[in-house]
C-alpha cells in the first residue's frame, strides 16, 4: 500500500519514457502545461518541468523559448532514450572495456546475433 494512500509513485525513467510519449504524439513543440494535462493524474507542474529539464540535458528532448516558457518536442524515442541511458552509464566507468565486455558476453543468443548484425551494417545503412 502506498503511504497516505494517494496514487502509487511512479519512477523516473517511467514518467521519461511517459512524457516522449506524450510529446512524439505531437505536432511540433509543446509547452509543459499541455504535457501535463495529457499525463493526466495529479501529477504536479513542477514534476512535469523537471522531467522535460531531465530529458533535455540527456539529448531526448529539445526546446525553444516562445515568450516567458518554453516549448518541447521529442527528439527520441523510448529505445533513443534506453540508447542514453547506456551510454551515461558506460561515460561514468573507468574501464570501458570491461563494461562493456561484461554486458556483450550476458546477451542472449537472440541479441548477440541481432548486435553482430548491427555492427556489420555500412555506416549510415537503416534496418528496416
Amino acid at each position: 500500500m502506498v503511504k497516505g494512500g494517494g496514487a502509487p509513485r511512479r519512477g523516473q525513467g517511467e514518467l521519461e519514457a511517459q512524457v516522449l510519449v506524450v510529446l512524439r504524439r505531437a505536432s511540433g513543440g509543446r509547452t509543459a502545461g499541455w504535457v501535463q494535462e495529457r499525463l493526466g493524474g495529479d501529477l504536479a507542474y513542477t514534476t512535469v518541468i523537471t522531467i522535460l529539464t531531465r530529458l533535455h540535458a540527456k539529448g531526448a528532448v529539445s526546446r525553444e523559448r516562445v515568450g516567458r516558457s518554453f516549448e518541447w518536442t521529442a527528439v527520441a524515442d523510448e529505445a533513443g532514450l534506453a540508447a542514453l541511458r547506456m551510454r551515461k552509464v558506460l561515460d561514468a566507468e573507468a574501464d570501458r572495456d570491461a563494461v562493456l565486455a561484461s554486458f556483450v558476453t550476458g546477451l542472449s543468443d537472440h541479441d548477440e546475433r541481432l548486435l553482430r548484425d548491427l555492427l556489420a551494417q555500412e555506416p549510415g545503412e537503416a534496418e528496416d
